[in-house]
C-alpha cells in the first residue's frame, strides 16, 4: 500500500516551497488586513507565491489582506505567519513571472 500525504493548503505549500526563489527588496507599499485600516509598510521579500513585510500588529494566520504595490492594483493574499513585527503572506494568485520581473528590476537597485 502506498501512503501519500495529504494535501496541503496553498498558503502553507507557498511558503515552503522554495520552487519560487524568494528575492530579499525594499519596497513601499500599503498593506490592509480585513476588518482594519491600511497603512505603510516595507516589503522585505518577494516571490511569485508571496511576501514578507513589517506589521505594526499582530495578525493571525488565516487573515485576509491587501498589498499594494506602488502604481499597481492591490493584491489579496492571506496571512500565513506573523512574527515580531513581520508577517508573510500568500497571494490568493501567483504574481506572473514578467510582473515580479518588472517589480525586481526597478527596486532591485534601492537598498535591498
Amino acid at each position: 500500500m502506498i501512503r501519500t500525504q495529504p494535501p496541503q493548503r496553498y498558503e502553507v505549500a507557498a511558503q515552503e516551497d522554495r520552487s519560487a526563489p524568494r528575492v530579499r527588496i525594499a519596497i513601499p507599499a500599503g498593506f490592509r488586513a480585513s476588518g482594519t485600516k491600511g497603512y505603510q509598510t516595507a516589503v522585505r521579500d518577494l516571490s511569485l507565491s508571496g511576501f514578507s513585510a513589517t506589521a505594526i500588529s499582530r495578525l493571525h494566520p488565516g487573515t485576509y489582506c491587501w498589498l499594494t504595490l506602488p502604481g499597481m492594483e492591490s493584491l489579496p493574499s492571506r496571512v500565513v505567519w506573523w512574527q515580531d513585527g513581520l508577517v508573510g503572506c500568500s497571494f490568493e494568485q501567483l504574481l506572473s513571472p514578467i510582473i515580479l520581473e518588472t517589480i525586481l528590476a526597478r527596486w532591485s537597485g534601492s537598498g535591498s
